[in-house]
């Protein structure tokens, strides 16, 4: 059955979010600290490299999320385009300039980026386990999610997961998460974007959009959500102790099966939007209809391409 074509937005000059899942194909839990760390360098290598924002994510022991915002072509100029060639091959490398629509075209594809840094990633595998193989499952996954209020309700299921797996109690506790690098690295490089979707709270003072993210996120994590751990209520009370302030964050039920199974999420007028612009890859001769997301108002999607 041939592979059906990956929903990827096109619109000039505006940039582009989608939520990214991989998963191994190994069993168990392959990837321990070493390999962690090494992932994660990965994608901060190629996310210099390719005209991406990463606002979020988090490699777990047999998958990884990502959280990017994706430029348009029209929106690198040439010059940028040739330092990112010298980025990835080198500063003797010669910049072949009959190739310029081709590497800009490139350096604006989300699947060039996720499958440069899973098949790094491989070699590195490979050789430290001293193996042979697919180290990948299905292709990756990803979502195109609106900015603003869906946004940072995916960033908060991202760096949650550490806690929803009961690994650690607090989020920025575990180091391989957004939300991790931030705090125990003071955002090392600038490799994450500042935008967390803190203006959508009123935010856009630098300086506190870490403290109101972590305040959202806290109440998030605390929620209840069957078979699944969560911030228990003496951590959520010590946290807001210093500082919190409970009656700013709306305490949500959400599904997080939405932000990895769905093909396009966001407000009912953007999953419409989108749904008119990929409708001929929907495989049925019926109108999709977004549907509401359980427990976060305002909020809908439409099921990926090969489940409809």
């Amino acid at each position: 059955m041939p592979r059906v074509p990956r929903m990827v937005v096109t619109d000039s000059g505006q940039k582009a979010a989608y939520h990214v899942i991989s998963r191994t194909a190994l069993d168990g839990l392959p990837f321990g600290k070493v390999e962690k760390d090494e992932l994660v360098r990965i994608i901060q290598t190629f996310s210099s490299v390719y005209c991406v924002d990463v606002l979020g994510f988090a490699v777990m022991g047999n998958h990884f999320h990502l959280l990017v915002e994706v430029s348009p072509c029209d929106m690198v100029s040439d010059e940028e385009v040739r330092r990112r060639f010298q980025l990835l091959y080198g500063e003797d490398a010669a910049f072949p300039e009959g190739r310029l629509t081709e590497y800009r075209e490139r350096f604006c594809s989300l699947s060039a980026y996720v499958k440069d840094i899973k098949q790094r990633f491989s070699c590195f595998f490979n050789k430290r386990k001293k193996r042979k193989g697919t180290l990948w499952g299905e292709r990756f996954k990803s979502v195109i999610v609106e900015q603003g209020n869906t946004l940072i309700h995916c960033l908060a299921y991202i760096d949650l997961n550490a806690v929803r797996a009961g690994i650690v109690k607090r989020p920025e506790d575990y180091r391989w998460c957004s939300i991790g690098y931030h705090i125990q690295t003071g955002n090392k490089d600038g490799f994450l974007s500042s935008d967390l979707g803190t203006p959508d709270f009123g935010v856009d003072d630098d300086s506190t959009q870490i403290r109101t993210y972590r305040e959202y996120l806290y109440h998030a994590g605390a929620i209840e959500k069957r078979g699944k751990a969560r911030i228990s209520k003496k951590v959520l009370d010590e946290e807001t102790v210093r500082g919190f302030e409970m009656n700013r964050v709306r305490r949500l039920r959400y599904r997080s099966r939405y932000f990895t199974d769905s093909g396009i999420i966001g407000s009912r007028a953007f999953v419409e939007t989108r749904y008119e612009t990929f409708k001929d890859r929907f495989q049925t001769m019926r109108e999709k209809i977004p549907q509401r997301v359980n427990g976060i108002e305002g909020m809908y999607s439409l099921k990926r391409l090969t489940e409809v």
